[in-house]
């Protein structure tokens, strides 16, 4: 049983395999406290940490320090104007305009398995895998009863969080916050590690140390954002891939969202995370409820290593859905870089011829197929096809390509709408907008209302539509701007938060209607990568920034926190069109390997000597596939911090085999050789590097480490895979 709840101490206490979490239900008035989250300790008398023994007291003996307890009380879940002065995780507006919630615990269940939440991604499990606690507490001044939800999954070491919130009152309420976690623990001299960026350089990795006051990451573009990511973490001082505790919170939501840390006065720290509240207002009528997105919780006293292995593990069991989960995903020549708009079906057919020759397996066709679209100013909402570019229409194409033996693929930006559209002129309203302004254009393109129904069904036909014409086998769903003028209607505080769950109704839809699909999920590269759409695709664009060597800290955070099939990453031409760098051909895949793998060029205009180690490339990723995408990842090192060489390894869960990826960014002269320390092997096991007669063992590899030789030149790699010696069975 991983959760239990201790009668005589009024103690809920939640076990994974590693850990533990502590809460304490405190005073005749019903306080929920967190008292303890880190390592997993024993059942046990544990309330002494909530502190309730010491000054200002609990309000039953000491009513006159109300303020000073609440303001102390390391609570579970923060109300609302009672005292508390840091961040509150829930407020409200009741008919009477008070704004004051003041949550007291009423009762408990423990059931068996994960329930879903209606109408969001969220984490699945089965009966027997996972436990969930839910905490009911209410507040009978504003009349509301709100739901606690805790599901541990021991395995993973993961304990996920939601809220759900109903109006238990006879009156309408509006709720304006409504956040899903908050943890109060004391300060143990923790530095903050989050993920930053901006278009082409997505998910860059900043650690900073937590000073009094507030810091926190946050977006209000509508989506998680290249800019930050909903994604946080706190660690003890000096903490590396191997030693330290770390605390992560990853949000379950693809919108408007804040992670945030505040130091109080007293040396204790608060992490809350959930829906921003700028901007939200849901009305609530009587009986009815509001469930926040997920908050997936994990701890880790081994590191950032072993965090990572926890969300990996946690995301590859419980919340990729997708049957090509564990399949390897085909390789595929995407045209944009190769042809941006300028295309047609000979063109495109001599690419696909190409790429068949050489072992590529499918051909996707990305922006510029349909409307009159011809530059990125035109179309989007006319989802037919520009038969003067695809002659013969679509299904001709898809055939012809299929005859070749690869399959295809398409792109498409559903939620989007141009101007200069058959859509717009006929339905202008149904772009976000504020009467009586100058709406503003992004990419020269609005954003389609998707909290509307008729604009939903309308995308949706659209989409059906096209997939349905012929045998597409992959799309590439993009959203390559940010929303603005969200100001319309009765209830313009919801539209954010229903846009979102607009996006998410579409796509529930699609992956229903066409189970076999491939589905790619992708926002101008990498605005949109979280863990709300892996629930719907397995693999996410991870960022526009095809550059192998700027790619290494850009999948280095994403590394951090999803497995590394869920990266779409490409080998591209050169020079690379966004930063205008040379680099290996080989190299461009050995980077592009740690992800999904596949090609953004024109295969036909490139050297014949790239052309011809197409199919090497193609074999090495046939033959590394499975254990890149089932094992666990280790850091070993980073160019981001070391400025030189950058070094990850994927071991298989069995330690039977390892890849080792090392990359020379900057070659040096007068050195000797590199000594690198591996990780996760098995110290008992004899290992031999695949294609020698050399023998290491584990102990060695990991505690001596391995040489690697200096190479010549910038920008260099190679790969060393390890598999068990079997010279002595």
């Amino acid at each position: 049983m991983s959760i239990r709840y201790d009668e005589a101490n009024r103690i809920f206490e939640l076990d994974t395999r590693n850990t533990s979490y502590r809460i304490g239900i405190v005073d005749e008035e019903g306080f929920v406290g967190h008292i303890y989250y880190g390592q997993k300790i024993r059942p046990q008398k544990c309330d002494q940490f909530l502190r309730t023994c010491e000054a200002p007291f609990v309000p039953s003996k000491n009513n006159r320090e109300r303020c000073s307890f609440m303001d102390t009380f390391p609570t579970e879940y923060s109300g609302n104007g009672i005292g508390d002065y840091r961040e509150s995780c829930i407020a409200v507006k009741t008919a009477n305009g008070s704004r004051t919630v003041d949550l007291k615990f009423v009762d408990y269940d423990i059931v068996n398995g994960k329930p879903g939440i209606s109408g969001l991604p969220a984490s699945f499990a089965g009966e027997e895998e996972v436990q969930t606690l839910v905490v009911h507490m209410m507040d009978g001044g504003c009349g509301i009863d709100v739901d606690l939800i805790y599901s541990v999954f021991e395995d993973e070491n993961v304990i996920t969080r939601s809220v759900s919130v109903k109006n238990a009152g006879d009156r309408d309420i509006r709720l304006t916050k409504v956040y899903s976690a908050c943890i109060d623990m004391d300060d143990e001299d923790f530095e903050m590690l989050t993920l930053h960026g901006s278009w082409a350089r997505e998910r860059q990795i900043e650690r900073r140390p937590i000073a009094y006051g507030k810091q926190s990451v946050s977006s209000l573009r509508g989506e998680s954002s290249h800019q930050d990511h909903p994604f946080m973490a706190w660690m003890t001082k000096g903490t590396d891939q191997t030693t330290g505790d770390v605390y992560g919170m990853h949000f379950v939501y693809s919108g408007n969202f804040i992670a945030q840390i505040e130091k109080s006065q007293f040396d204790s720290i608060r992490a809350v995370m959930g829906i921003h509240s700028e901007g939200f207002e849901w009305w609530l009528t009587p009986g009815e409820t509001f469930t926040a997105p997920e908050v997936v919780l994990t701890y880790s006293h081994d590191g950032l290593g072993q965090m990572t292995r926890n969300l990996h593990d946690f995301y590859r069991c419980h919340m990729i859905r997708s049957r090509y989960l564990h399949q390897k995903r085909p390789v595929l020549i995407n045209n944009w870089e190769a042809t941006y708009f300028d295309f047609d079906t000979d063109k495109l057919l001599a690419i696909a011829k190409s790429a068949a020759e050489h072992g590529i397996e499918m051909l996707v066709m990305d922006d510029g197929w349909f409307g009159h679209r011809n530059d990125d100013a035109t179309s989007l909402g006319d989802w037919f096809v520009n038969e003067n570019k695809i002659k013969g229409g679509l299904k001709h194409l898809v055939d012809e390509v299929n005859k070749l033996g690869l399959k295809f693929g398409i792109w498409m930006e559903p939620e989007m709408i141009s101007p200069d559209s058959e859509l717009y002129r006929k339905h202008p309203d149904w772009a976000f907008a504020v009467p009586e302004r100058t709406a503003t254009l992004s990419r020269n393109q609005y954003v389609l209302d998707l909290s509307r129904k008729e604009v939903r069904d309308y995308v949706y036909e659209c989409v059906h539509n096209v997939i349905s014409s012929a045998n597409i086998e992959y799309v590439k769903w993009d959203m390559n701007r940010q929303l603005t003028d969200i100001g319309r209607g009765d209830r313009q505080g919801e539209l954010a938060h229903r846009d979102v769950l607009g996006v998410y109704e579409l796509q529930e839809r699609l992956v229903n209607d066409f189970p076999d699909l491939l589905l790619e999920n992708c926002s101008g590269g990498g605005a949109r990568f979280d863990p709300g759409m892996l629930y719907y695709s397995p693999q996410i664009w991870c960022s526009d920034d095809t550059d192998a060597i700027e790619r290494l800290s850009i999948q280095e955070g994403t590394e951090l926190i999803y497995p590394l099939s869920t990266m779409g990453a490409h080998v591209s031409d050169c020079p690379n069109h966004t930063v205008g760098r040379s680099t290996p051909f080989m190299t461009r895949a050995h980077v592009a390997l740690a992800g999904t793998f596949g090609y953004e060029l024109d295969i036909t205009k490139i050297s014949e000597e790239e052309r011809a180690m197409i199919p090497e490339q193609v074999s090495m990723y046939h033959k590394y596939n499975d254990l890149v995408r089932e094992g666990d990842y280790y850091r070993v090192a980073s160019y981001r911090e070391n400025g030189l060489y950058d070094c990850w390894m994927v071991v298989a869960k069995d330690k039977s085999e390892a890849l080792v990826t090392y990359v020379q960014v900057l070659g040096r002269p007068n050195v000797h050789s590199r000594k690198i320390k591996l990780l996760g092997l098995d110290v008992a096991t004899d290992y031999r590097l695949d294609g020698t007669e050399k023998v290491y063992g584990g102990d060695l590899l990991m505690n001596a480490g391995m040489l690697i030789e200096t190479m010549r030149g910038d920008y260099m790699s190679r790969l060393y895979h390890f598999v068990l010696d079997n010279s002595l069975t």
